[in-house]
């Protein structure tokens, strides 16, 4: 049981326990100890807190006082900066471990400073124990793993430290973590037949990272075993915009072959798009191994509709054009459609 041993200087009350502390770094900085609470405006100015940052970042790891020097004044340290930081030190000590001096988490070691890992129950260390676990568990013991991960990391790292480049570039690196790990977890999730999960995980990772070609995977093979090819198709198509204006280049082998097989399902539907993909199938095939009708193979290596000849397939396609653009015409005022299409 905490017992009181006195008063801080802000006015909260000071308890004994045992020493140990939780930290959360991922979203609003907050920390615990026994029944106390301390936020980012608690730790005895921006110094002070963001000498415990990067400790956090290093947990159990020695931080040299010319590395703490450095990532605290940008390279540009005053006279005296040694003793500004022993300095800083002690006021984070005051508040970490108040009544206890060196007695506590953070230690002295030789040339600088680190964190007892023994004493220090940390979100982001949760987050990669559970995402490490996770990738050396089978699928159904994996995707619980992960969803607990994720639910460490709804929001940003240091999320209270806006300014410094170190806490940015940190910050960058645990996105691209918390990315991995979704999308490990949307392919763990197809790998179970989850479609909506999914679905749901790549879709997620794609609002933050459009080129993230593993999310389009996992979204269009969400869609396809859903039962959704058109949304597939569609799916497909701004995958390809985005990753032909950014990147220059198209979607690798996976999504090309998704796409025949999205082309295929469509291609069987008996609406009237269903017959005209059949019949774009049908023209494709034939161009590609210059037959006349039979079974072709395109360029992507599809499988032609041998249904239909060519004559068949270009009335198909042109009959669907005149009833969308008559469609079009109905819906535009008269002045604004443009006549001979």
């Amino acid at each position: 049981m905490d017992t009181l041993v006195g008063i801080r200087g802000d006015g909260h009350a000071v308890r004994e326990t045992d020493g140990r502390i939780q930290v959360n770094i991922l979203g609003t900085f907050q920390i615990r100890s026994g029944n106390s609470v301390l936020d980012a405006g608690q730790m005895g100015g921006p110094k002070p807190r963001q000498i415990l940052e990067i400790l956090l970042l290093h947990l159990g790891t020695p931080v040299s006082k010319s590395r703490l020097i450095d990532m605290l004044w940008d390279g540009a340290a005053p006279v005296a900066a040694v003793s500004a930081l022993e300095s800083h030190v002690s006021v984070l000590r005051r508040c970490l471990q108040p009544g206890r001096g060196k007695n506590g988490p953070l230690r002295t070691a030789t040339g600088g400073y680190v964190l007892d890992p023994e004493l220090v129950d940390l979100d982001l260390s949760h987050f990669e124990r559970l995402v490490v676990r996770a990738e050396r568990s089978e699928p159904r013991v994996a995707l619980p793993l992960l969803h607990q991960a994720l639910a460490l990391a709804t929001g940003p790292l240091l999320g209270s430290e806006l300014l410094p480049e170190w806490a940015e570039t940190e910050r960058q690196l645990h996105a691209s973590r918390v990315s991995s790990a979704s999308i490990l977890a949307a392919q763990v999730s197809l790998e179970l037949g989850m479609a909506a999960e999914t679905i749901r995980l790549a879709q997620q990772v794609l609002e933050g990272d459009s080129l993230n070609e593993a999310a389009w995977t996992c979204l269009v093979l969400g869609l396809e075993m859903e039962g959704n090819p058109l949304q597939g198709l569609q799916a497909l198509d701004r995958c390809r915009r985005v990753m032909d204006k950014e990147l220059g280049c198209s979607p690798g082998p996976a999504l090309k072959q998704a796409q025949e097989r999205l082309l295929r399902q469509t291609s069987a539907s008996e609406d009237d798009f269903g017959e005209v993909i059949g019949a774009l199938l049908a023209l494709q095939g034939t161009v590609a191994d210059g037959a006349s009708g039979g079974i072709g193979v395109g360029a992507g290596g599809e499988i032609a509709d041998a249904r239909l000849s060519p004559q068949e397939a270009g009335h198909v396609i042109s009959g669907y054009l005149e009833r969308v653009l008559g469609l079009v015409a109905a819906w535009l005022p008269h002045e604004n459609f443009p006549m001979g299409l």
